[in-house]
């Protein structure tokens, strides 16, 4: 795998986890357990959701970039030299990240804090809850979201994933057969072939378990969208299917981690020393092959030379009690 996918992977990862923190474990889980989360008050109520939709955006954009990069990366070979530097790879991430967040800044107003009256033991009292604002701003700013992180990315990905696959087709065509099995025995261990397998699964996971998400909330806003909807009725099954949708939404960010992790060697090699406790006579085997460098040959013309030349190694092992 190529260091800017992995880069790229690393940072999905990433925002992934900082999603499920603030969705799956702030959001959902404290909702659960707790009658009345910190969230709940004034400004906490705005900034989760302002997190919430950065990071969602995030998540989305480094996809659409990603696929971006790998069409560009094929198709010119100026872009591949420049895009295939760590230090430029880093600063498109960042920049997709800042941006989306600045995106999200309008959804700190889509929710507002309103006070009601509980009785708890006996004793009435005033607590804060945070709704969502059934506004024109509101509307406007959630249709929007919905097109940023379901609409326009899906039909990008479709779109530059069909012509890497058409131009890898093309290139394919212009070898003979036999030229195709020695270009195909060669990169098969390479980077190229593993990126893209990559980038196609990444892709292709996103759309399938996000677009359900898209499809149930355009539903939603269109054929059920007046005062009187009970969005906690889960006797209509539009109710059902879009909590399900948010579900494999929420499915992804943990499927993006997770293929992070079984495609990272460094995590393979952990798991398996974790799995196989035994190794560690093997361990010290690779340990010293991976730590022994040759250095150089005394051998020279000004030296009267033997048949066996003499070899200078340098090794560098740890101490294993």
């Amino acid at each position: 795998m190529s260091e800017t996918a992995i880069i790229y992977l690393s940072a999905l990862a990433i925002v992934d986890c900082f999603y499920l923190l603030w969705v799956a474990l702030l959001d959902l889980s404290l909702s659960f357990l707790l009658d009345h989360p910190f969230w709940h008050a004034y400004p906490w109520c705005g900034i989760l959701t302002f997190l919430e939709y950065g990071s969602l955006f995030s998540s989305t954009w480094i996809v659409v970039v990603f696929t971006i990069e790998r069409y560009l990366a094929l198709r010119m070979t100026k872009v591949k030299m420049h895009f295939s530097q760590s230090k430029a790879t880093v600063r498109i991430i960042l920049s997709v990240v800042l941006l989306c967040h600045l995106v999200a800044i309008p959804d700190y107003w889509i929710n507002g804090v309103t006070m009601f009256n509980y009785t708890t033991d006996g004793e009435n009292i005033t607590l804060p809850r945070c709704f969502y604002e059934n506004t024109m701003f509101s509307t406007l700013v959630v249709w929007i979201n919905t097109f940023i992180s379901g609409g326009i990315p899906f039909t990008l990905i479709i779109v530059f994933n069909s012509l890497i696959g058409y131009h890898l087709t093309q290139a394919s065509k212009m070898f003979t057969k036999e030229q195709q099995r020695i270009i195909k025995g060669v990169t098969t261990k390479g980077m190229v072939r593993r990126t893209i397998l990559l980038l196609f699964t990444v892709s292709f996971t996103f759309v399938a378990l996000c677009l359900p998400r898209f499809v149930t909330y355009c539903i939603l806003r269109t054929a059920y969208n007046y005062p009187d909807f009970n969005r906690d009725d889960y006797n209509l099954s539009i109710n059902v299917f879009s909590d399900i949708a948010i579900m494999l939404q929420n499915l992804n960010s943990t499927t993006n981690f997770l293929l992070y992790c079984m495609v990272s060697k460094g995590f393979r090699q952990e798991l398996r020393n974790l799995l196989k406790p035994n190794t560690r006579a093997k361990e010290l085997g690779s340990h010293f092959t991976q730590t022994t460098m040759k250095v150089f040959s005394v051998t020279g013309s000004k030296m009267h030379r033997s048949r066996d030349p003499v070899d200078v190694v340098l090794t560098k092992l740890a101490r294993i009690d």
